[in-house]
């Protein structure tokens, strides 16, 4: 069959992602189909998916959705009606079937399936679509397929991770690829799929499980060397926390440093207690950027948020990564169960005290269903349990408000170019577009850091 995915993610903030999840879809089925792959990145309004519909005339598109919202109280934007647009697009301009999945589909299946107009849906890891496909070629029914869903659906749950070896396959002929390489240069890899913390509000677990199923460090090794050679001037690890297992992130690293990876590369850490040296190995194999997932500085809040650290883990390891020589970010979460007045005076305070790096503030948590959160915010009545959330829904602590926290980071961030509300403003955004369209490459937010 001929099999067209398409990736609907067109966020560009903090950056354009590369859609690495069509890779490993790709991988999945291209031994037994013709698979074609449509990034609407490239796309300038619908002409472009019209004619590909029209000339590759596909089976079945495979629609991948990403992200739900914004998650920034502070500019919510929500894609729902997006992806409704485009699936409007592809219904009334193709006779194939429409099978929606991503991240954004495994967190909301029953919403986006009543919301869009498809056949069926695909909850958790995509490469279940093999097991469709296969199912359709034989006649069968692919709803007995646990994971697949329709509208007819009474169950939507999560099926368990994915048992096989997930492998990916990197066209760097693809036309995206180039679209990539040329607004930043930034391509991704993945390490490993799944989360062994326990964070309240995170959705990772959910969508991959909390078992870490982990690739070799030669196989990451090898793709990264891959992405090198295609053109990458960034790569970009998409690990929950790239350092949840400690061994397996040193080994990884020594596999780049052995392969000869020369491009520099960051990702997302957890400020957890790390073996001497650490941060100084994963310089000396190209690490440059590291984003940390701090959230708060009170211990009272992390500890309420579960997370797998305390403020004195935090300054360790923000002043390991220093001694390094590495770019610093981290990123706060203000205003979730237990956060006052009193809390969030001392997370800022002890903001004060991390040198050398840029902090993004985001004010509420994104309740999101199957999360602690959802269960808190649904036992204080913030929520009820028929209630849709796909509209952003964010928790707000009882014991202060919400403008009050926005109020306060505002007033604390004048003059302080590294202090960064949301996910920004449209004028930084704006420079950073500029710096990629005259040939500036990676993240760019080390320019921030005072």
């Amino acid at each position: 069959m001929k099999i067209l995915l398409v990736s609907a993610n067109t966020l560009d903030k903090p950056y354009h992602v590369y859609p690495i999840g069509l890779d490993y879809v790709s991988a999945a089925i291209s031994d037994k189909h013709t698979v074609q792959l449509l990034d609407l990145n490239i796309c300038s309004g619908y002409d472009l998916i019209i004619d590909t519909l029209k000339t590759f005339e596909p089976d079945i598109i495979g629609l991948s959705l990403r992200n739900v919202d914004t998650t920034d109280i502070t500019n919510a934007v929500n894609f729902a009606t997006t992806y409704k647009d485009l699936v409007y697009i592809l219904r009334n301009n193709s006779r194939a079937l429409i099978v929606a999945g991503g991240s954004a589909f495994t967190i909301f299946p029953e919403e986006f399936v009543n919301h869009l107009d498809i056949d069926y849906g695909i909850i958790g890891e995509g490469e279940r679509f093999a097991l469709m496909l296969d199912t359709i070629e034989k006649g069968g029914d692919p709803s007995d397929i646990e994971g697949i869903v329709t509208k007819k659906s009474s169950v939507f749950k999560l099926p368990a991770p994915w048992p096989h070896v997930f492998s990916r396959n990197f066209d760097p002929a693809s036309l995206h690829v180039d679209f990539y390489l040329k607004n930043g240069g930034i391509l991704n890899l993945q390490t490993k799929r799944g989360c062994c913390f326990k964070c309240i509000y995170c959705t990772y677990p959910g969508i991959e499980g909390h078992i870490l199923r982990e690739v070799t460090p030669r196989h990451a090794a090898d793709m990264a060397i891959e992405l090198q050679k295609a053109g990458a001037r960034f790569i970009f690890i998409t690990d929950a926390a790239f350092n949840s297992d400690y061994p397996h992130s040193l080994q990884v690293a020594k596999a780049f440093k052995d392969a000869g990876l020369s491009v520099p590369w960051g990702g997302f850490f957890a400020p957890t207690k790390a073996p001497a040296d650490y941060y100084k190995k994963m310089a000396d194999a190209g690490l440059t950027h590291v984003e940390f997932g701090t959230e708060s500085l009170s211990d009272k809040i992390l500890k309420t948020y579960r997370k797998p650290f305390e403020t004195t883990h935090v300054f360790q390891a923000h002043k390991a990564a220093l001694d390094a020589g590495l770019y610093i970010m981290h990123y706060f979460l203000l205003g979730g169960p237990g956060e006052n007045r009193t809390t969030l005076e001392e997370t800022l305070a002890n903001v004060d005290k991390l040198e050398r790096s840029v902090f993004f503030f985001f004010v509420g948590m994104r309740i999101y269903p199957g999360t602690t959160l959802y269960d808190i915010a649904l036992r204080e009545g913030q929520i009820t349990e028929d209630q849709n959330l796909l509209d952003a829904v964010f928790y707000h602590s009882p014991f202060i408000e919400t403008d009050e926290i926005i109020d306060l980071v505002r007033e604390r961030s004048i003059g302080r170019t590294n202090w960064v509300i949301g996910t920004g403003t449209d004028t930084m955004y704006r420079i950073t577009s500029r710096m990629y369209r005259h040939g500036f490459t990676g993240p760019l937010w080390e320019n921030m850091i005072r």
